[in-house]
């Protein structure tokens, strides 16, 4: 029987590979001087009961000043590679070690860490070798999101970790230099799947969403353990930051799902977000996925209500800002689109309209990590994303200009490997 999620482009690669001096059609920005990462599931047996479930290996690829000097991908060497999984003890305590680090790669306090959200981050180096799991110098007791937020303000790292036992949803802040220095556990009635939150100047905003713990599938072992719960009332938790252990608010919503925020804003009397949002996920089967668009939210403090807003119908997934506002009124977000026929959509979230750069048949792009071409947060950019062709059945890494997305890409880098559909990723430039 042919599984979807190990077939065509989803299938893993099977080789770590290091390659230089890549081909280049167009001009590298000379200002580029970093590595881009992106992580993503790869079956290291070359099987796994669900996409999200594979070995992680991170791709990356070497620029400098205006060279596209190396390639190279690599397992994240977790014990579930090394060992296989462990599961949990006796007293059904998560083994956080045990992992599979496949869902993202972020930088923070000089450590490079590859995340996923059921297990402790795991440290790579600069050549992405493993170092082995961060546990904020054993301060970290429970798992950790795979979006984790960095205030652009004060360099904290905000992040949360859940759990199918109690407390099921634990936030937590580390300051900018890593030092972890904030666990509250939040109150939550079920374990719901916490796959992102939302993040201001001020405030922390849960997603308390009907996408719960299900023992029956867990049991079954044949996909992911989540299921739609219609029973679970849909609601945003909003908790101050200047009081991380005080109050958290709490707003119901109209039912749906959300795996990716865009951003969060703070207003006077309110906060916005901007989300991609599912109308529902999971109802029967783990594999089955519907269809995220742009909305926003926009909770009123004061009237206690959220107006809820679709701003787009063009289907789109794995959103992305200048993370330099992250928490701020940006006005420009991004989002990929996949299917037969690629494109990156630009939204112009002040003006209300968007644009898109088409790839076309046969060419699908991952999520796009917005690249700043100066020191001016929200300025110019590029957008840098891994894009598969079909026809070739190989990848490259475009590189397109943020503010002219109609235009040829600036540069595309052709890569000596097929680099998998997979997750997250960052353009980590050098210091």
């Amino acid at each position: 029987m042919t599984v979807p999620h190990l077939t065509g482009n989803y299938a893993p690669v099977t080789e770590e590979l290091t390659a230089y001096d890549l081909p280049v059609t167009g001009t590298i920005p000379a200002e580029l001087t970093g590595w881009y990462l992106r992580n993503g599931p790869n079956p290291h047996a070359a099987a796994s009961k669900h996409w999200f479930l594979g070995d992680g290996m991170v791709h990356g690829v070497r620029l400098e000043g205006g060279r596209s000097v190396s390639y190279r991908n690599r397992w994240v060497r977790t014990t579930t590679f090394t060992e296989g999984a462990h599961g949990r003890d006796s007293r059904g305590n998560r083994d956080l070690v045990a992992g599979v680090a496949n869902t993202h790669v972020i930088r923070h306090a000089g450590r490079t860490l590859a995340l996923v959200e059921s297990s402790y981050p795991y440290e790579l180096t600069c050549d992405l070798d493993t170092v082995g799991p961060h546990d904020f110098d054993g301060k970290l007791t429970t798992a950790m999101t795979a979006h984790p937020k960095t205030c652009p303000i004060t360099g904290e790292l905000h992040f949360v970790g859940y759990d199918v036992f109690e407390p099921y949803l634990t936030y937590h802040r580390a300051d900018a230099a890593g030092n972890l220095d904030v666990s509250r556990a939040v109150e939550v009635p079920a374990a719901t799947m916490h796959h992102d939150f939302n993040l201001t100047a001020q405030h922390v905003v849960f997603m308390d969403l009907p996408v719960c713990f299900d023992l029956e599938s867990a049991q079954a072992g044949t996909g992911m353990p989540f299921r739609w719960n219609d029973d679970h009332q849909a609601r945003l938790g909003v908790l101050r930051r200047d009081d991380p252990y005080g109050e958290i608010r709490w707003f119901p919503i109209d039912p749906c799902y959300v795996f990716h925020a865009l951003n969060a804003h703070d207003e006077p009397g309110r906060i916005v977000l901007h989300v991609m949002r599912y109308p529902s996920m999971w109802r029967a089967d783990s594999h089955d996925f519907e269809q995220a668009t742009l909305w926003r939210w926009t909770i009123d403090l004061v009237a206690e209500t959220v107006q809820e807003e679709q701003l787009d119908d063009r289907v789109a997934e794995f959103p992305r800002i200048d993370d330099r506002l992250a928490g701020l009124d940006t006005r420009f977000g991004h989002a990929s689109v996949s299917g037969s026929s690629g494109a990156l959509i630009r939204y112009d979230l002040h003006k209300g309209f968007s644009s898109a750069h088409e790839f076309g048949p046969g060419r699908i792009p991952a999520e796009a990590s917005f690249v700043a071409a100066d020191e001016n947060p929200g300025g110019d950019g590029y957008l840098m994303t891994y894009l598969y062709n079909a026809d070739s059945d190989r990848s490259d890494l475009v590189i397109l200009d943020a503010g002219d997305l109609a235009a040829p890409a600036v540069a595309t880098i052709h890569l000596p490997s097929r680099v998998p559909y997979g997750f997250h990723g960052n353009w980590l430039a050098d210091n």
